[in-house]
């Protein structure tokens, strides 16, 4: 508002002017030139009310577009100082995160160590387990192959025992011993009482 105080101001003080100057010109040359010089008057009237009326229509127009353009450039250097804290806050976070890589590969090696010894244990605790239950099943095994052989062995002793007593049984079975038995039996069953 304050603007168009002074620019309505100026073109009253212009006006006064030229209308002042227009006067005094057409005072100096007299009568005849008067009317020369009163349609000079007039055309700088009319060209002070043109200007007038440019200025007061830029005034109209110009100041809300330049208060939008003003306030879009506000709006992109805020959203241009908000990008850059962004970018600022992910570089720091990254370079905050290289700074630990060193120490994360360390820990990382630390746990791969650990992690290596203790499969190793475990591995060796089953190798001991499965070491212990192999020498379980061959105990058994050896076990069982002794019982079988005690039993083969006896059975091998009895049946040489066997064969033994039929060659002596053989050798001392005459005929005549051989009709004593038959006659011994046939007697025995004489007693029975069936």
């Amino acid at each position: 508002m304050n603007l168009r105080k002074t620019i309505f101001s100026s073109l009253v003080v212009c006006g006064a002017w030229l209308f002042l100057a227009a006067r005094l010109a057409g005072a100096e040359e007299g009568g005849a030139n008067s009317a020369a010089g009163a349609s000079e008057i007039f055309k700088w009237i009319n060209f002070a009310i043109l200007v007038g009326v440019v200025i007061w229509v830029f005034s109209k127009v110009l100041p809300p577009f330049f208060r939008s353009n003003a306030e879009k450039i506000s709006s992109a250097i805020s959203s241009a100082t908000s990008a850059k804290a962004e970018a600022d806050r992910l570089l720091a976070d990254a370079e905050r995160r290289l700074a630990q890589l060193d120490l994360e590969v360390h820990v990382l090696r630390e746990e791969a160590q650990k992690d290596g010894l203790a499969e190793a244990e475990r591995i060796r605790a089953l190798a001991a387990s499965d070491v212990e239950k192999v020498s379980r099943a061959a105990k058994a095994e050896i076990e069982a192959a002794e019982r079988a052989a005690r039993l083969a062995l006896k059975a091998l002793a009895a049946k040489l025992a066997v064969d033994n007593a039929e060659s002596l049984v053989v050798k001392q079975l005459t005929p005549e011993t051989q009709e004593a038995l038959v006659a011994g039996f046939v007697r025995s069953l004489e007693r029975s009482p069936n």
